[in-house]
């Protein structure tokens, strides 16, 4: 018999998003881009240009806002659509405002933080050769495009070169870390149907953001060395660029209060096909905890966590991971999704603003109120979270609003 006979086919699904937009169609009707009006090829990358006024002397007041984590290479219709089409038309916003947008793309946005961030310098290059005038350029991004960023402008002052950037934002950016249930990762690697899903999880972009990587179904979680690698890159550069006013934005709520997910409970049971008896739960804290219980697989086993906090239902913004695993193993047969655990924290609150001396280890700091901080408790200039936990960086009135009246 054949691997896919032995291993049924399962959809293939993504444990990481690019920014949220309700709704988002599938591929085949998603509703395409406008043509930008100017297109930079980059080496590792790509950025669409969006002008305020296309009739006006060229770009003159620029907005670079990088893509986030994924499989594969960025696409501009599904990149247009969630910062154009969801609650909140940010684009437009903007290019009202007199922004010129330049949405900065990458050939692999799961490849390293570090490379993509040699092509987010070629495109703070390239806006600073195009600019008629002398306005201040704008830089940041979504989720890991916020990481990118802060690191290629540190970059750029630590090697002297002046990138003229007034303002530096991330949009739910995992300064901390991010999260993704190490039973999730498990079953990522154990689904051989699926090889795409243990590779993202694998991939050297994810291990530098998570706050702890599983590489294996039956490995150790812990701190991944690329992820040591990264935080010692930034620090010899400065950790932060020091130059830009520096803006972070959070998904999630600020109170401390979590976002409702219980501990310990089961989020998803196969109760039929091939993959019976598997189960994945929810993070629980303490020592020797089940977090899934792999069925109807050759490394199927138990796969437990020592000394985590209760990760899943932390403040901040969130992702619908085991919701979409759930629907993702339903495909071989029955599977019940606990409704009040398909979405869980992806970005804590804490991560989002990049508090200082907090750490996503303990849940009295995980779940500290971030509106209770004080200035000097983050390590940017400004910052606003949600009245509400709210998708991964998903595009707001509420904070959009906020971080278009902090732009010069």
């Amino acid at each position: 018999m054949t691997a896919t006979q032995h291993e049924p086919a399962v959809m293939p699904f993504d444990f990481f998003a690019p920014p949220a937009a309700p709704d988002l169609p599938e591929a085949p009707d998603l509703p395409e881009a406008p043509a930008p009006d100017r297109t930079w090829r980059l080496i590792g990358g790509t950025a669409w240009v969006y002008l305020a006024d296309p009739e006006g002397p060229g770009l003159t007041r620029p907005v670079i806002m990088s893509d986030g984590f994924g499989n594969g290479p960025s696409d501009l219709d599904i990149l247009h659509h969630a910062l154009e089409r969801g609650k909140f038309a940010l684009l437009t916003a903007l290019r009202r405002r007199g922004h010129d947008v330049v949405l900065l793309g990458y050939r692999e946005r799961s490849a390293s933080v570090l490379n993509n961030a040699t092509t987010a310098i070629e495109c703070i290059q390239r806006a600073l050769v195009e600019r008629p005038g002398r306005h201040p350029l704008t830089v940041g991004g979504f989720g890991a495009g916020g990481l990118v960023t802060r690191y290629a402008l540190a970059r750029l002052e630590a090697d002297g070169v002046d990138h003229r950037t007034a303002t530096y934002f991330s949009y739910d950016s995992p300064h901390n870390g991010a999260w993704i249930p190490i039973g999730l990762q498990a079953l990522a690697h154990a689904l051989k149907a699926t090889p795409a899903l243990s590779r993202q999880v694998n991939s050297p972009a994810a291990r530098q953001l998570l706050w702890r990587h599983l590489e294996t179904v039956d490995g150790t979680p812990r701190q991944d060395p690329l992820r040591t690698e990264f935080l010692e890159a930034l620090r010899r550069v400065g950790d932060w660029p020091r130059l830009p006013r520096l803006l972070a934005v959070a998904n999630g709520a600020g109170d401390g209060g979590g976002n409702g997910v219980k501990p310990g409970i089961d989020a998803v049971r196969a109760t039929s096909g091939r993959f019976d008896g598997t189960t994945l739960r929810t993070q629980a804290k303490g020592d020797e905890q089940v977090v899934a219980r792999l069925k109807g697989l050759p490394s199927g086993h138990t796969v437990r966590t020592d000394g985590f906090p209760e990760l899943d239902g932390a403040p901040g913004g969130t992702l619908g991971t085991f919701g979409v695993a759930g629907d993702s193993l339903g495909a071989t047969g029955a599977v019940g999704i606990e409704p009040a655990a398909a979405s869980v924290c992806f970005v804590p609150t804490i991560s989002a603003v990049a508090a200082t001396g907090l750490d996503l280890g303990t849940d009295r700091d995980l779940y500290a109120p971030v509106d209770r901080l004080a200035p000097d408790a983050v390590a940017v200039d400004d910052f606003v979270y949600s009245s509400q936990n709210t998708g991964h960086a998903e595009i707001t009135e509420e904070l959009a609003t906020w971080l278009l009246d902090r732009l010069p």
